[in-house]
Formats: C-alpha cells, sequence, structure tokens
C-alpha cells in the first residue's frame, strides 16, 4: 500500500495578532500542527489533523476550516468544559512576531492540553488503517507540557513506529506554553530542556529555529545535532530570511532563502517552510543528492515567503501554482 498522507497532531489555538497600530487586533486560526496540515492540503498533500479544542464559536470555524480545505478532522476531540486556547500575539516593526500570553481559560486548562488517549483508543481500528497509508507524522513539544497529552503524543508514536509511519519533529518551542500549564509551571528551565531533548530522540526528522540549535543544543550545526539524537535524525535549522542550515541523507549544506520587501507578518511561516518540505519529500520522493535536496529547502522556503505576505497563518498560505508560479519568477 502506499503510504503518501500525513497525520499532525498537537494543538490548534487563535492567533490574537495585534494590530500594527496597537489599537486592537485580528483573531486568526493557528496552531503549529493545525497549520501544517492546512499548508499541506494546499499543497495536494492528504492530511490529518489530531487535536483537542473547545466546544465553543472558535472550534467551530476550526471545524469549517478544515472541511473547506477536506483536512481530515475523524479523530478531532471537543472539550465540553475547556476553551480553545487564545494566544496573544504582538509584532515589532519588522512584521516578527512574540507571544506576550493567553486569553483567560475557561477552566483550569485549555482544551489543547487534555488530548485524550482513551478516545484514541476507542477509534484505533481507524486510525490503524490511515496509518497503513501514513508516510509522516508531525508534532512539535509544546504538547508535552501537559501530561495528559504528553502520555497521548507517546502512544501516537509508539503505533506510528509499528506503522513504519516516520516522525517529523518542529521543535518549535514556546516557553509560555510551559509557564501557563498546571504540569509544567513548576519545572525548572532546565528540567524543561531536558524534556524535549529526550522527546527530539523519536524523531526521524527535526525542524528548529537557529536561536533553538543554540539554547538547546549549544551548537548551530546541523550534523552535530545529528549525532546526538538517538535515531540519528536529518536536521534542518531556519534563520528568517537567512541561510537554512540542513544535514539531510547524510549530505549537509545550506540553501539561500527568497527575499522580499513585502512582509506584513511572519506568523506561520516555519509552519508553510515545513508544509513545503514534507511535500516536496512525498511527491518527489526521498532527495538522494545535493541538487535534489536544494531543490526541496527552495520550493519549502517559498512556502514560508509567501505565507509572510499577508496577515494570519492559515490564510496566507500558498497553494502548489502560486509556489510554482514565484519559482518560475526567480528563473525568468
Amino acid at each position: 500500500m502506499e503510504k503518501n498522507k500525513v497525520v499532525c497532531i498537537g494543538e490548534a489555538l487563535i492567533d490574537r495578532i495585534r494590530n500594527k497600530s496597537n489599537q486592537g487586533y485580528t483573531d486568526f486560526l493557528g496552531g503549529a500542527p493545525a497549520n501544517v496540515s492546512c499548508a499541506l492540503k494546499k499543497l495536494e498533500i492528504d492530511s490529518t489533523f489530531i487535536g483537542r479544542l473547545g466546544k465553543d464559536d472558535y472550534g467551530k470555524k476550526f471545524i469549517k476550516q478544515f472541511k473547506e480545505l477536506e483536512v481530515n478532522s475523524d479523530f478531532l476531540q471537543l472539550d465540553n468544559d475547556a476553551s480553545t486556547r487564545i494566544v496573544n500575539v504582538d509584532r515589532d516593526q519588522f512584521g516578527d512576531r512574540f507571544f506576550s500570553g493567553f486569553e483567560a481559560k475557561s477552566n483550569s486548562y485549555f482544551a489543547d492540553e487534555a488530548l485524550s488517549k482513551n478516545l484514541i483508543e476507542n477509534q484505533l481500528p481507524n486510525l490503524e488503517k490511515l496509518f497503513l497509508e501514513t508516510k509522516y507524522l508531525v508534532t512539535g513539544t509544546n504538547i508535552i507540557s501537559s501530561k495528559v497529552s504528553a502520555e497521548t503524543i507517546f502512544f501516537l508514536i509508539e503505533l506510528a513506529n509499528k506503522y513504519e509511519v516516520k516522525v517529523i519533529i518542529d521543535l518549535n518551542w514556546r516557553e509560555v506554553f510551559w509557564d501557563y500549564s498546571d504540569f509544567s509551571s513548576e519545572i525548572s528551565n532546565t528540567a524543561r530542556v531536558n524534556l524535549i531533548k529526550n522527546f527530539l530522540n523519536h524523531a526521524h526528522v527535526l525542524k528548529l529555529a537557529k536561536e533553538e540549535a543554540t539554547l538547546f543544543f549549544k551548537n548551530e550545526n546541523s550534523m552535530l545535532i545529528s549525532q546526538q539524537m538517538s535515531e540519528r535524525p536529518d536536521v534542518i535549522i531556519t534563520d528568517g530570511k537567512n541561510p537554512v542550515e540542513w544535514f539531510i541523507n547524510g549530505f549537509q549544506g545550506t540553501t539561500e532563502t527568497p527575499d522580499s520587501q513585502k512582509i506584513v507578518d511572519t506568523t506561520g511561516a516555519g509552519d508553510a517552510f515545513l508544509a513545503g518540505l514534507i511535500s516536496k519529500l512525498i511527491s518527489s520522493g526521498y532527495p538522494l543528492n545535493e541538487l535534489a535536496i536544494q531543490d526541496c529547502v527552495n520550493f519549502a522556503s517559498v512556502c514560508g515567503l509567501l505565507t509572510c505576505l499577508g496577515e494570519g497563518a492559515i490564510e496566507q498560505q500558498p497553494d502548489y501554482e502560486k509556489v510554482k508560479k514565484f519559482l518560475g519568477s526567480l528563473i525568468s
């Protein structure tokens, strides 16, 4: 059976982005795993999102969005008591964003912190059938800041290994998630780093930002980072508009990124990059030489850039034709 599907697991949330005037805000659907699942569909890759939302208006908006994009949400959980998480996002003058905290919870936890292993197990036959056709499982590290959701992601990764599904982890370090979680708020930064580094040992592919490489691995060399982990994963290090540093299939190198003077909002750029990379790995096959790797990373970089040309993560994600057209304009 051909494996050409992707399962994305983790948070779906609301990015409450402060307007440039700082006089108000606009709400956008977001959350890295949800962003990746939507971006993949726009790039013509079948994707499934597994997460937990509040049974509220924001949850309904996500369900509508997934349906419109034909993202499989058969394993989506709805929480009757907890609310969908709302992240306050501020931006600097260059469009770069930073998280300044969360809106108040309706319960002692947010819905995404309570992804239930029991509910997953109730659907196990359908999930196993899906994993037979799945090439990659994609997740981040925010999910392990909650004890309940951490148990679930470890269960799902174990299942992925059973069905030979490769695990892709976007480190996506967001300290604020750990500060606000009942489980992890009392844990020291050192303990948090160690928990995350242990989790990363499950990765076959690891994506991280340059500052995350420094914080968690004390260096920015993709090959040396790979050597620190048990699976010896492929490692991709992004650094905004600067070149992407990578160690893929035994090759190490860098890829220049396209630039634009029209950057509006960088929210979701890394998620679009990751979706672009995965789409190439599936559609073109795993790259066997440096030229093929450059092609994959270049395609991913364009996906990230085009997402920055407007506000919000999902709304601005490019479809396959838009990326090809942009790449064509670079050549001509």
